[in-house]
């Protein structure tokens, strides 16, 4: 009989994919059940505190729920675990929402996304997440880069950002501005003080996959040094990727030193050219990336770069503290805001 099955690794194979697909549906079907009723704790916790007007009680009625169910069902209801539950149903009242969310994550990632108290910030990991399938290590790494901080929606009147997530939630379609960041962080390429572009590019070859990392998950490589010949003459772009959820081409340009106005007219020729001979079918024009050591915010604003479809970001290959990298990012959403507010007011 053991013969007959060694001979048939079809059956086997199919057996075992039987097997992993319930164990699936089980672990799913119980996270969600779980995250269900830890809402209905939280939310009955909070029922009592707010309602019997017991709000300077709370910790006491916590301490003392925890003190018996920790008795009679163990440590996944303890003190700091129940806290998490009240914190679960203050963050998400509306129970419709929750029972959206509890199928696509698990308790584990609401446990990371709920400390998070910007409601615009929390929406676009969420969503974010879960378009991208982040696991809860990816979660969280991106949440301690900064990752929306980093973003240039972030960088929008919150209007803007509302309704773009929102477009992100309803039709799962997404603006290039939740895709771009400034800056990239590029310290796993580990590079000295001194390197060339040359340099750069190999170390980012190198390090691919974890620079479509850095990039985000719906990037793929296409070419490095991708040459393209205009009468005559032979041009490079540095790195050539392409972008499933946008269907654009993505040429990235590669400097070591601060952004130069001349920087625009060499994209721009790029871009052009990929636009005549490299589109096929129903993509959307190519956008260019220019990654820089540094750049000068007044000659981006007056190059109207967008207008070109041409992005500058930073790229850090040495990170700061990060005091100084969040309060580096706050100003910068302060100032991209104020610019904006100024502009519609005009």
């Amino acid at each position: 009989m053991k013969e007959k099955i060694s001979r048939n690794p079809g059956l086997v194979n199919e057996i075992r994919n039987l097997i992993e697909q319930a164990r699936s549906q089980v672990a799913a079907t119980v996270n969600t059940e779980l995250s269900m009723l830890y809402w209905n704790i939280g939310k009955r916790i909070r029922t009592e505190i707010l309602d019997g007007e017991r709000a300077k009680y709370g910790k006491q009625i916590v301490a003392t729920l925890s003190r018996q169910l920790t008795e009679e069902y163990g440590n996944a209801f303890s003190e700091k675990n129940l806290r998490r539950m009240l914190q679960f149903a203050e963050v998400y009242p509306d129970k419709q929402i929750v029972v959206s969310l509890i199928r696509q994550l698990s308790w584990t990632h609401l446990i990371a996304l709920i400390p998070l108290g910007d409601p615009l910030k929390r929406d676009f990991y969420t969503q974010m997440c879960i378009m991208e399938h982040w696991s809860v290590r990816q979660l969280r790494e991106r949440i301690n880069s900064q990752l929306y901080e980093r973003t240039v929606i972030s960088r929008k009147p919150e209007e803007t950002i509302k309704q773009e997530l929102q477009m992100l939630r309803d039709q799962d379609k997404i603006s290039s501005d939740m895709i771009f960041r400034d800056p990239y962080f590029l310290d796993f390429l580990g590079l000295s003080d001194k390197y060339s572009e040359k340099d750069l590019e190999s170390s980012i070859i190198v390090e691919l996959q974890r620079f479509i990392i850095e990039l985000g998950q719906d990037f793929a490589f296409l070419a490095r040094q991708k040459r393209i010949t205009i009468d005559n003459r032979d041009y490079y772009i540095d790195l050539l990727f392409y972008h499933r959820r946008l269907k654009c081409l993505v040429a990235i340009d590669l400097k070591i030193g601060e952004f130069d106005a001349a920087f625009k007219g060499q994209m721009e020729l790029y871009l052009r050219y990929l636009e005549k001979y490299e589109m096929v079918g129903d993509e959307n024009t190519p956008i260019g990336l220019i990654l820089c050591a540094g750049k000068n915010e007044e000659h981006v604003e007056l190059l109207q770069l967008h207008k070109s479809n041409i992005r500058v970001a930073d790229y850090l290959t040495q990170l700061p503290p990060k005091e100084i990298l969040q309060a580096k990012l706050h100003k910068a959403i302060e100032i991209a805001r104020n610019r904006l507010s100024e502009e519609a007011s005009e």
